[in-house]
């Protein structure tokens, strides 16, 4: 918190909800927002369970202090639910530009490459619509001194374009909110 992430929640437990009762998936929930409250001081702003169940989305809406979800990789960019009362804002996640599919074997260099081809596609397709590139990235993973310098290089490369904004979940969420609105929206 104090160096400027966003610490966002990852759930309570890393379970596979599809088949977890609802009282349990909301207790996990609350529990969620209550550690992190506890252990950073700021509560979350957005979750990603990791596993969604059916009745995930629902209960993040009500339990109504996350103002956005990124349990979805149905797009490219955010979008509104408006399934559960208030509206609740999508960002979508990655698994593709996630640093979990080199976690056995990820060169720094190929990581780069990796993320370099996906932005390049994207800045090019931006020319003519909005685009949103998400990359999941983990301590444990990316953060060894051996994987590092192939983030480092693709946040170089990355700056060196114009009209491209790094920022984090939070920041594209405020954004959405201001400029974004569903037309229904009571915000």
């Amino acid at each position: 918190v104090e160096a400027g992430w966003e610490v966002a929640t990852h759930g309570y437990r890393w379970w596979d909800y599809q088949n977890v009762d609802e009282a349990t998936e909301r207790g996990h929930i609350s529990k969620a927002v209550e550690v992190q409250k506890r252990v950073t001081g700021t509560r979350p702003v957005g979750i990603y369970q990791g596993k969604p169940g059916p009745n995930t989305l629902r209960l993040v809406a009500e339990e109504g202090g996350f103002l956005y979800n990124s349990d979805s990789y149905a797009d490219d960019l955010p979008y509104w639910n408006t399934s559960f009362g208030r509206p609740m804002l999508i960002i979508p996640y990655t698994l593709d530009n996630n640093d979990m599919r080199f976690a056995q074997s990820l060169e720094g260099d190929r990581f780069f490459n990796y993320l370099k081809d996906a932005f390049d596609v994207l800045y090019a397709e931006g020319a003519t619509s909005p685009k949103m590139m998400s990359i999941g990235l983990h301590c444990r993973i990316v953060g060894r001194p051996g994987r590092a310098l192939g983030l480092a290089k693709f946040l170089d490369y990355v700056k060196s374009h114009q009209q491209v904004w790094v920022c984090r979940r939070d920041s594209i969420c405020d954004h959405w909110y201001k400029n974004h609105k569903p037309a229904t929206a009571k915000l």
